[in-house]
């Protein structure tokens, strides 16, 4: 913002200005204290406004230093939950908001405050901070990556949320969902909290995600990129495509090892061996009519047509007429179709 000199400044200048030329004037020459008072106040005047053009500058710059802070995560900015969606959800247990753990992450947030910033995105990608004013925030809508126990205790005690933004190369990758799956999964593999279930979950979704993208991505390049060791994804990738038949048929799942999640899924493998396919019973459609004092029973079982009618001693002839009478019909109806 361009600064100019305030009005009462130049107002002073004018009016010292005139009196001297007014003094010249009358008395035909000008005082020496003249000579030397005008060009001194008019640099004092240049001094100002060049001091106020200066540190207008250092403003604007500063500002737009925090703005770059801001959006490459390197400046805190607080955010109420309210503005925060989870598009993604958890990877963690069900019924984690009853466990101990977080029922004591709620009282130290109360009593101590948040210790770790949560990791959002900007809802809108081309979002950027107020110029004039980048700190504030209010209203605008974020999406969250990690913190999902913080966001929940920060909502239930109704405080605002520490948070920094993930880096911009990954919120502009091709495949942002993998990118999100994946700043999750980090975030719990440096705190160590997840259980094998969770785990293998988790890195199943981030293989499943990122290969739906991707033509031919193996095993070995999968496990390089998220950190991990290969023989982990293919395991990951059954527990993450049985984990609801997993729940359903195990107890304490939360609490199995990897050990008893493989153990889990071999069993689970041979009960589907074992039980049979159900066999689509061909359905069965039948009309019968009256003619005379005969029956005539039409049947159709999986396409195949059958007449029965008792009594009527039928020739060739009188078949082949019948024939056509069937096949004329059939013919009328398939026109029918071919023209709704």
């Amino acid at each position: 913002m361009k600064r100019s000199i305030p009005r009462s400044l130049v107002t002073k200048a004018t009016n010292l200005d005139t009196n001297k030329e007014r003094a010249s004037g009358s008395e035909g020459r000008t005082e020496s204290s003249d000579a030397v008072s005008t060009p001194f106040k008019g640099a004092g005047s240049a001094w100002k406004s060049g001091a106020l053009a200066q540190s207008q500058a250092a403003v604007e710059r500063s500002r737009a230093e925090l703005c770059l802070d801001i959006l490459n995560g390197r400046h805190e900015i607080s955010l109420s939950p309210d503005q925060i969606s989870d598009p993604m959800g958890t990877d963690r247990r069900q019924d984690w908001m009853s466990q101990e753990a977080f029922r004591s992450l709620v009282n130290s947030i109360a009593s101590n405050g948040q210790d770790t910033p949560i990791l959002v995105w900007p809802e809108d990608p081309d979002w950027q901070p107020d110029p004039l004013d980048p700190s504030n925030i209010a209203g605008v809508p974020f999406v969250m990556l990690t913190g999902r126990r913080r966001l929940a205790a920060a909502s239930e005690l109704g405080v605002p949320l520490r948070a920094i933004l993930a880096p911009p190369d990954a919120r502009n990758a091709e495949n942002s969902k993998f990118e999100m799956l994946f700043l999750r999964f980090r975030e719990n593999e440096e705190r160590e909290n997840l259980s094998p279930f969770e785990r293998l979950v988790s890195i199943g979704e981030m293989y499943e995600t990122l290969a739906s993208g991707e033509e031919k991505l193996t095993a070995v390049a999968f496990a390089k990129k998220i950190g991990v060791h290969e023989s982990l994804v293919s395991r990951a990738r059954s527990v993450f495509a049985a984990q609801d038949q997993i729940l359903n048929t195990f107890k304490n799942v939360y609490d199995m090892s990897f050990r008893d999640l493989q153990g889990a899924l071999a069993s689970l493998e041979r009960t589907n061996k074992a039980k049979p396919k159900p066999k689509t019973k061909p359905q069965k459609l039948t009309v019968k009519r009256k003619v005379g004092n005969r029956n005539l029973s039409v049947t159709s079982v999986d396409g195949n047509l059958s007449i029965k009618v008792a009594g009527v001693p039928i020739d060739q002839e009188r078949l082949e007429k019948l024939g056509d009478l069937v096949a004329s019909y059939l013919n009328v109806e398939d026109t029918e179709k071919d023209t709704d």
